[in-house]
């Protein structure tokens, strides 16, 4: 929520100020004293959607703002570029940049036409980082300068995606050579073991107890892999999880038959991990996890955390 009278003498170029969320934006800055650039494609009255670029400009100055309004299709460079230099010229600068212009189409895959599909990438994508690059330069020069993206939480909720794919959502590091990249993260640092840690004692054998637990027939076979663990830190050690053979195991030192992945973290990190406070992806994407071998069995891995998180 903005603060009364923050925006006073700051300049907002903003995208789709027209109507809608970007011109209630426009409002509230109004309030303040501001300066708004209000960049939008409605220049006439649209027969289905109230307010033009006029309109809003209109209703800024009435309650106190400044107004620039400016013709823009945010798919255009060189009309964003000549609304930044008016913007600058006029009001000497601009401090903060809003992209609120964005295009949306609820159908499924099929029905969705390729010019609905480019209208979508040139204004959510294209736009926001155009209108951001020529922006940026300006913005800079500012004592306090922000961009403000408005668009969607990144939510991988399937509840999401369930209606707008061909098939079932499948878990992924979104990564196309895992091996290659982990190699090229190199490798990790070793901290000795400090003396006095065991690997009969301490939070990593209490998850591995845990784990023994939550092995079962379906687990193995719905499963199929064998993992080892290369842990570093203050309980450093080598441990493993067979969810391969027979009704499963787990325990200290190397598996009994040869590991499919071999994980390689710090011992603080693999129980946060199992405890459901780190994520494994995200313990990968930050390289504080590495990955050895199958990927697709890595990321079956997390079905046992989320097994454990009630347990720890």
């Amino acid at each position: 929520i903005l603060q009364n009278n923050l925006l006073a003498g700051q300049t907002l170029f903003i995208t789709g100020a027209s109507r809608g969320i970007g011109k209630a934006i426009a409002l509230k800055a109004a309030k303040d004293g501001a300066n708004v650039v209000i960049a939008a494609k409605t220049a006439q009255v649209h027969p289905k959607l109230p307010g033009t670029i006029y309109t809003a400009a209109e209703e800024i100055e009435a309650l106190g703002g400044k107004a620039l309004p400016c013709i823009v299709d945010v798919r255009d460079e060189k009309q964003i570029g000549e609304a930044v230099e008016r913007a600058v010229q006029k009001f000497g600068g601009i401090d903060i940049l809003v992209n609120n212009a964005s295009a949306i189409n609820l159908t499924g895959t099929l029905e969705t036409s390729m010019k609905k599909v480019d209208l979508m990438l040139g204004v959510n994508l294209r736009g926001t980082y155009l209108t951001s690059k020529l922006c940026i330069p300006h913005l800079l020069k500012s004592k306090n300068p922000h961009i403000l993206n408005l668009s969607p939480p990144l939510n991988l909720n399937p509840i999401w995606f369930k209606n707008h794919t061909g098939n079932a959502l499948l878990p992924d590091f979104f990564l196309d050579e895992a091996e290659a990249l982990v190699q090229n993260m190199g490798d990790p640092v070793v901290i000795p073991v400090v003396k006095g840690s065991t690997a009969a004692s301490g939070p990593i054998a209490e998850t591995f107890n845990i784990i023994k637990g939550v092995l079962n027939p379906d687990i193995v076979k719905s499963t199929g892999g064998v993992y080892k663990f290369d842990l570093s830190g203050e309980h450093a050690g080598v441990w493993f999880i067979d969810m391969k053979n027979g009704g499963g195991s787990a325990g200290s030192g190397e598996p009994p038959v040869k590991a499919d992945v071999i994980m390689t973290m710090d011992s603080a990190d693999f129980t946060k991990m199992f405890a459901g406070k780190l994520k494994p992806t995200m313990a990968f994407m930050s390289g504080k996890l590495m990955i050895k071998g199958d990927m697709s069995l890595a990321i079956k891995m997390e079905k046992m955390m989320s097994m454990m998180k009630s347990k720890l």
